[in-house]
């Protein structure tokens, strides 16, 4: 991979900052090159309260990050500065938040980053500072279609070392889940599920199990009658497709060892039926990749953590999934000659 990992830090009252200073110190060596989107100053900080050496280089392009001597960490900095708030959410610090995912985004656009991997952002502290965007993913997607004028669908795939999920609906009310399903959501989802496990993970043919949104799958309409007649024929229309797709199958019954050595990726109805699964099996290497876009973007499945920042108890284990992922990602993209993701 001849092109650096970008890493933006997400918000400093969070653990980004922690994570990414303890990454450098103990795991540089194992991963991929990356380089940091943020402020000196911040980093600086961090690391002096939490009694770890760092020595950052200042850089003003990517290709700078290979020719840093070993142990000093490149830095790309923010035009807006910020200010080290562990543990407490300040909107100042907004513009810079934004400005590292603009910057990425832009890099990995143009071909100066290979991927983004983003750290866990404040959504309360960007919204008080007028951000409208119902989160990062939705931002990203936003900043793809401004870049390359067409929108994108973004698609969230929680995957770790025992299994995979993709939830069709995301973050909305369980109550509005029925309404929100079609069959035609159902099926995009999983055409850019196929197509990205084929371009950027190397597998030629995905195996899809479409989990039911009913108990034992509706039980032929007994118990709800989405099953039937929303998800059967968004199945159908897969295989007709050649995606091999099965479903809808029994929730409750997909996530034991031997239902999962019959799939790669499961594909849920709804938010926690996909994340809950996902983060008991593996919390601490569970990673959060975004499909769909022309982009690649992983990320740890973890929030700010504000209540332990600064305190040097974060564990780095997701953030260190995310930046190999992210890094696995793209040079299987680059092999197969994947640029831009349709959302076919």
């Amino acid at each position: 991979m001849d092109a650096p990992i970008a890493v933006t830090l997400g918000d400093p009252s969070g653990v980004g900052p922690d994570i990414v200073i303890a990454i450098h110190g103990d795991h540089r060596a194992d991963l991929p090159a990356f380089f940091v989107i943020g402020d000196p100053d911040v980093l600086a900080s961090r690391a002096r309260r939490l009694g770890r050496d760092l020595a950052i280089a200042m850089i003003h392009n990517p290709a700078e990050a290979h020719g840093v001597p070993a142990g000093t960490l490149p830095v790309l900095p923010l035009v807006n500065r910020q200010s080290d708030t562990p543990g407490r959410t300040d909107p100042a610090n907004a513009a810079g938040t934004i400005e590292a995912i603009d910057r990425a985004t832009a890099l990995v656009l143009e071909g100066g980053a290979a991927a983004v991997v983003t750290g866990p952002i404040d959504k309360k502290a960007l919204y008080d500072a007028g951000f409208h965007h119902p989160g990062h993913t939705e931002y990203l997607a936003h900043l793809c279609q401004l870049r390359l004028g067409r929108p994108f669908t973004p698609v969230m795939l929680l995957t770790g070392p025992d299994l995979s999920c993709v939830p069709v609906t995301i973050h909305i009310p369980i109550a509005e889940v029925p309404a929100q399903l079609t069959a035609e959501l159902i099926e995009t989802t999983c055409r850019i599920v196929a197509a990205d496990y084929r371009a950027r993970l190397g597998i030629a043919r995905p195996r899809l199990a479409i989990a039911g949104l009913n108990p034992h799958a509706g039980e032929k309409g007994a118990i709800g009658t989405e099953d039937e007649t929303v998800i059967r024929p968004a199945v159908a229309r897969l295989r007709a497709a050649g995606i091999d797709a099965a479903g809808p199958l029994p929730a409750d019954t997909m996530f034991h060892p031997l239902a999962r050595a019959h799939y790669d990726v499961a594909v849920c109805m709804y938010h926690d039926q996909a994340l809950i699964p996902a983060k008991t099996l593996a919390f601490d290497q569970t990673v959060n990749a975004t499909l769909g876009l022309p982009i690649i973007r992983t990320s740890p499945d973890h929030g700010t953590a504000a209540d332990i920042a600064g305190s040097g108890d974060a564990r780095p284990d997701s953030f260190l999934a995310a930046i190999r992922l992210a890094g696995r990602m793209a040079e299987i993209g680059k092999s197969a000659g994947s640029t831009v993701t349709a959302n076919a």
